[in-house]
């Protein structure tokens, strides 16, 4: 099968265009050929003035990009589009490119952008769902909540405003695949047809292997920013009954805050590691007792927990949306509550010491990855799912 892979990718690489790397070579790998367009947000860089301005229509009508689409599709004739982000550059000009070609969509939704203008349900540091099911998401503009600017915001919004209008979520696109069933159920609750949305969890490729020791450290990995709980991280350390060693890997805009409060406070051992590479991360987690998930947003589906349960780490995560979901609470990990210093505190307490319990949950967690998160199991759903737009389309 010819695939067409789309992307738009970010100027800080994140999850999602490691997800489209990854599932590219997958399907390169099973002999599919394989087709890409990719824009990169680097593009925006030097346009100044006039090209924020520009980007701002592009965000709701690409015609660059419809057009390079258009002659790509009538060249090569892929057999299915698989979509992975469209914004801010490509934009959902590209599905009429598809369209008018007969070629059916697959679009997968790594966030939640479609129903909120920031894409995460987050305002102030707390979760907001003012804009879900609206046809304007106006309350997102009130708070200029895409890049705290109202100006940025109004571009989005005036994107999902007119697609909605357009009705190009539900004719343009033949299949949805979602990371969860946490965010299939939101979704619906936003408008998108139930019965084409299916669920596909990320995988983890090639498998790692389990680790061999208990664990010396716990450890968390992730964007070091507001969304992922590192202040409720930080209050957790410093009212902990026990003396337990945090190792933090990743970078981000409150590295410099975090780093200053850590050493102001009376905390324990805690290292700021800064970016590390994806084999380092592997290797820390072979060492940790245990990963810690702060995140105070829904979260989609985080690589970081999947990698984790294919090294056979348990996962202490906040009782909140996906995540929820993918740790199963007393069995892969341990849940707290979103938020609460004082809970987490108590939860890494208790794993701290109970060592033993600890490596039982790492086992589950271990086998949990191979029944879900292998790159066998991804490919045989990803087919299913590019079937079932052929079908549709045809």
């Amino acid at each position: 099968m010819k695939i067409l892979l789309v992307h738009n990718a970010y100027q800080q690489r994140g999850g999602e265009d490691a997800v489209f790397a990854a599932e590219a070579q997958l399907l390169a790998a099973q002999g599919h050929g394989i087709v890409q367009y990719h824009r990169h947000n680097d593009e925006l860089r030097s346009g100044g003035w006039f090209g924020a301005a520009l980007a701002g229509v592009n965000t709701v009508w690409s015609s660059g990009s419809y057009r390079a689409l258009r002659d790509l599709l009538a060249n090569e004739k892929p057999e299915v589009a698989h979509f992975h982000n469209t914004f801010p550059l490509i934009s959902p000009a590209a599905y009429y490119a598809c369209a008018e070609a007969g070629v059916p969509v697959v679009q997968t939704l790594h966030n939640y952008r479609l129903l909120c203008p920031a894409a995460t349900f987050l305002r102030d540091g707390r979760m907001c769902e003012s804009c879900l099911g609206r046809s304007v998401p106006w309350p997102g503009i009130v708070h200029g909540c895409y890049r705290d600017s109202r100006a940025a915001t109004t571009a989005v919004s005036g994107m999902l405003t007119m697609h909605r209008a357009l009705q190009t979520w539900k004719k343009k696109v033949d299949v949805y695949i979602v990371l969860s069933e946490f965010a299939r159920e939101k979704f619906i609750e936003g408008g998108l047809p139930p019965e084409r949305i299916v669920v596909i969890q990320n995988f983890v490729s090639p498998d790692p292997g389990p680790k061999t020791t208990p664990g010396e450290y716990a450890l968390f990995v992730g964007r070091l920013s507001e969304e992922k709980g590192l202040g409720v991280l930080l209050a957790a350390w410093k009212s902990m009954g026990v003396d337990v060693p945090l190792r933090i890997a990743g970078n981000g805009p409150l590295r410099r805050e975090l780093e200053a409060e850590a050493q102001r406070g009376e905390f324990g051992q805690i290292s700021f590691l800064g970016q590390m590479t994806h084999a380092e991360i592997l290797g820390l987690m072979k060492g940790a007792r245990l990963l810690v998930f702060p995140s105070v947003w829904y979260e989609g589906f985080p690589m970081t927990i999947a990698e984790a349960f294919a090294c056979g780490l348990p996962v202490i995560a906040s009782r909140l949306g996906a995540m929820a979901e993918i740790v199963e609470d007393g069995h892969t990990g341990l849940h707290f509550t979103p938020g609460d210093a004082a809970d987490l505190a108590a939860k890494v307490d208790w794993a701290w010491t109970h060592p033993r319990e600890m490596q039982e949950m790492g086992r589950a967690a271990r086998a949990e990855y191979e029944a879900k998160y292998t790159a066998e199991k991804n490919y045989e759903l990803l087919m299913g799912a590019y079937e079932f737009a052929r079908e549709r389309r045809s």
